[in-house]
């Protein structure tokens, strides 16, 4: 898909969200707007920076499927509010699962001790912040029966075992999560959303002549169950499938430097990871990251633009306002090579001097908020993916991605690839396993010497971790040839 044909809403959320998130979460309470605006006033009467009021409902359910039955299943609901003062580069956090008004009260005592007693700062007019639409506000859970979600999951595994007769297991999950959120804040601004969140994942294992090979798919995004059509149910199995039966003829992965082309679409987790990170705010105001003090400054190859991109209809990484109550944005991080800006949230982009980007990003109102990607991806080049691969004489085409790790400090990753293959005089000649690739994130950018037309976004499996906070998040990139990039192989 490229960047242009990327689907975006243009229609201004209704006042449905708010009127739905102060049914959900103020009125059961006996909770209304002054009741907010004396708590967050309580706040403010020391010298504060900034206070927020963050209201949370969550219900999500899981539902796993191995040999053929239905062998886990969960259901939660959870609710509560987290209370935030900031003063400087200080914070102070309390958060309580009661929503009524003495725990809130008793949350914002707790916070006012993150500064000496100052002047009492008086109510603000309230202002309803209006977003576009971009995801249908339904709950996702309630769109399919029990007996539904079991067949759902069925069907997936039939059409696997159908695939090829050396599929021996199949193990598939589906998860969804409906929730609804409400920001206060001291500023006078409330911001209501409500976020369906649907996921469907399949792990299968191939066995011949002794030798065991697994591969796995899936996808979702913010939609609810129907989109999971036994069209797409069949496109996850045959590329789990295909991933396993390429690994059953795969060879010991060479190791060196050598030229590596990396696949479109989920391969962009290198680029989230090794890159993406070390663009937050957070880590460049500390001054922590390869990144810092680089605006402006020439950090990858020309023709690489990179963007976080929060405004994209039923992406998984996706938010019509973020958890500060801002309105998300398309930001462009790295413009043709050169660095244009940072990821941001109110506290560090206040004390970097620089805009707000709709980054703000919390696990669930037990956590503080911090500059988290969206969408991130890198823009399309004008290369052909086959003509890329032909432009190889001897190298690596990372297909897909597993697991990896990097250090936002230095930026240095590993990556190990779950499909590869060896390019050959500009031909795929056979699949190789247990290859891992190794570099540093700001080093790699400048070794992009093409880039393809083939920019695609990830399925919708992605979950960001930092800090010990894990939040959805959606990747993207087309194909790409890097010079000189080191392999970790098995001979």
């Amino acid at each position: 898909m490229k960047p242009d044909a990327i689907p975006s809403s243009s229609s201004p959320a209704s006042g449905s969200h708010f009127a739905t998130a102060s049914d959900t979460l103020l009125k059961p309470s006996g909770l209304d707007i002054p009741a907010l605006q004396g708590v967050l006033g309580s706040i403010m009467s020391h010298k504060v920076d900034y206070a927020d009021l963050y209201f949370q409902y969550s219900r999500s359910e899981s539902w796993g499927l191995e040999e053929g039955q239905v062998k886990s299943g969960n259901f939660s609901i959870d609710q509560g509010v987290g209370v935030r003062a900031v003063s400087g580069e200080k914070t102070a956090f309390a958060y309580s699962d009661d929503i009524h008004l003495p725990a809130l009260q008793q949350a914002a005592q707790a916070t006012r001790a993150i500064a000496a007693l100052g002047n009492q700062v008086g109510g603000k007019a309230v202002q309803t912040i209006s977003a576009p639409q971009l995801y249908i506000p339904q709950d996702p859970i309630a769109s399919l029966s029990a007996d539904a979600k079991v067949r759902l999951l069925e069907r997936l595994e039939t059409f696997a075992r159908k695939a090829d007769p050396r599929i021996t297991q199949v193990m598939a999950s589906v998860a969804g999560e409906y929730e609804v959120v409400l920001v206060a804040r001291h500023d006078g601004v409330m911001a209501a959303d409500i976020r369906p969140l649907v996921r469907l994942s399949i792990q299968v294992i191939a066995e011949h002549h002794g030798r065991r090979e697994q591969g796995s798919a899936g996808g979702g995004g913010r939609f609810d169950y129907s989109y999971f059509t036994d069209e797409v149910l069949q496109d996850y199995a045959s590329k789990a499938v295909h991933q396993a039966l390429v690994n059953l003829d795969a060879r010991p992965a060479p190791a060196g430097s050598m030229t590596v082309v990396l696949g479109s679409g989920w391969p962009g987790i290198l680029l989230h990871e090794a890159i993406g990170h070390g663009l937050e705010g957070d880590f460049n105001r500390k001054g922590s990251s390869a990144f810092s003090n680089a605006i402006g400054q020439q950090v990858a190859a020309r023709g690489v633009t990179v963007v976080d991109d929060g405004t994209i209809a039923d992406r998984r990484g996706s938010l019509t306002v973020d958890d500060e109550g801002n309105p998300t944005q398309r930001t462009v991080l790295i413009e043709d090579g050169i660095l244009r800006g940072y990821i941001q949230d109110s506290l560090n982009a206040r004390l970097m001097g620089m805009p707000l980007t709709g980054n703000a990003r919390r696990e669930s109102y037990a956590h503080i908020p911090m500059p988290r990607m969206t969408n991130t991806y890198m823009l399309n080049g004008t290369m052909a993916p086959e003509e890329i691969i032909k432009s190889v004489k001897k190298g690596l085409y990372a297909v897909n991605f597993g697991g990896g790790q990097v250090d936002i400090t230095s930026g240095k990753f590993v990556f190990s690839a779950a499909e590869a293959w060896m390019i050959e005089d500009g031909k795929l000649t056979y699949p190789v396993k247990g290859a891992t690739l190794i570099g540093n994130g700001p080093d790699v950018l400048k070794r992009v010497t093409m880039i393809g037309n083939d920019m695609a976004l990830d399925s919708g499996v992605g979950t960001c971790g930092k800090e010990g906070q894990s939040v959805p998040v959606g990747v993207g990139q087309p194909t790409l040839r890097i010079d000189g990039l080191t392999v970790g192989g098995t001979v």
